[in-house]
C-alpha cells in the first residue's frame, strides 16, 4: 500500500474503550454524521453484542457497530476525547 494511503486511512484515528464491554477500537470523526471504526480485534469474538448476533447466527460483517459503543462514541465527543473536525 502506498504510504499516502495508509496516511488517508489512519490519520486521525485514535484509540476508544467501549464504556460497555471495554473492547478497544480506533475512532475518527469525519463529521457529525460520518464515523468511521477500525475494529482491533475480531469484533464477534471482543464485544459481547458481536458475539451474540453470532451465535445467533447473524452475519456480523453486516453489522456497522453496536448500540454500546456508538453511546461510547458520542459520550467521548462530549467529553472532548473526540473532534468533529470543520
Amino acid at each position: 500500500m502506498k504510504p499516502e494511503t495508509v496516511e488517508f486511512l489512519t490519520a486521525g484515528l485514535r484509540p476508544l474503550s467501549c464504556r460497555s464491554c471495554g473492547t478497544c477500537v480506533l475512532v475518527k470523526k469525519n463529521s457529525m454524521q460520518h464515523t468511521s471504526i477500525q475494529w482491533t480485534s475480531d469484533a464477534s469474538r471482543s464485544c459481547p453484542v458481536f458475539a451474540e448476533q453470532k451465535a445467533s447466527g447473524a452475519q456480523t460483517a453486516l453489522l456497522d457497530t453496536c448500540g454500546n459503543l456508538t453511546e461510547s462514541i458520542e459520550i467521548a465527543l462530549k467529553d472532548g476525547l473526540l473532534e468533529v473536525p470543520e
